[in-house]
């Protein structure tokens, strides 16, 4: 398989070797010094493209690869209140989007349970109060992460007493907000690829769930593992439509 990559950070060269692994072949690289590159020609070359770029850079990425009618996986966050515009244009060229915070096999096993845990413990709110943390490194920028937002608002689906989520970056914060509002504690600390947990505190006990990463290459071989899905498909589709567990 040919492949596109948008964006040359430690996500974009991770993803370059484990597509090499995999026997695809990589036909064209944009960062920000050949952004100019970015056209519809030169992405035609490729089967499909892989977007890990930035928020400032994202949507014309992808509106540059529906133009294409090049498949498209977007790892990038940071753009989904455009979401509802972007399928429509993906559905309106027959071509096909995938998106997600976190291509991660194990995470999305993670984010599947996740569900199954606040549905079962919606029938103990009275007794549990749930919150989110999610810790990365210093050099991540963004507050709260994608991963961890997808977390909050899968809880917030099954979680009745919960309606939104607030990010907080200090024990002080807390006591700021309501009993409805899910707080998501955020911490940048050295060098941690990530690691998120959704604790269920009551006086009597603590359930605390965890994913923790040990490196950038599950992130990025779920990618390359989206782009081999996407391949011939059309239409816009969602990370956990791939994965679909409850199939």
């Amino acid at each position: 398989m040919k492949l596109a990559l948008l964006g040359y950070g430690k996500m974009g060269k991770m993803i370059e070797s484990i597509a090499l692994d995999r026997n695809h072949e990589i036909v064209l690289i944009i960062d920000q010094n050949n952004a100019d590159e970015l056209t519809v020609e030169n992405l035609q070359k490729a089967d499909v493209a892989i977007e890990f770029s930035t928020p400032d850079t994202v949507l014309n990425n992808i509106e540059t690869c529906i133009k294409a009618g090049v498949p498209l996986v977007v790892g990038t966050t940071g753009w989904y209140g455009h979401l509802q515009k972007v399928k429509d244009d993906c559905l309106s060229a027959d071509t096909a989007v995938m998106y997600g915070s976190n291509f991660s096999v194990g995470v999305n096993i993670f984010f599947n349970l996740n569900q199954q845990l606040a549905k079962m413990m919606n029938n103990f709110a009275d007794q549990y109060d749930v919150a989110i943390e999610e810790i990365h490194h210093i050099h991540k920028l963004d507050s709260p992460s994608g991963t961890a937002i997808t977390i909050a608002e899968d809880v917030i689906a099954e979680f009745d007493k919960k309606t939104e989520w607030v990010d907080v970056k200090s024990e002080d914060e807390v006591t700021n907000h309501k009993p409805e509002h899910l707080i998501i504690a955020s911490y940048r600390e050295g060098e941690v690829p990530g690691t998120h947990s959704v604790i269920y505190d009551s006086d009597v006990d603590r359930i605390e769930f965890k994913h923790v990463a040990h490196g950038r290459q599950g992130f990025a071989l779920g990618a390359v593992l989206a782009a081999e899905w996407l391949k011939g498909r059309k239409g816009f589709y969602s990370v956990k439509e791939m994965y679909n567990f409850n199939a």
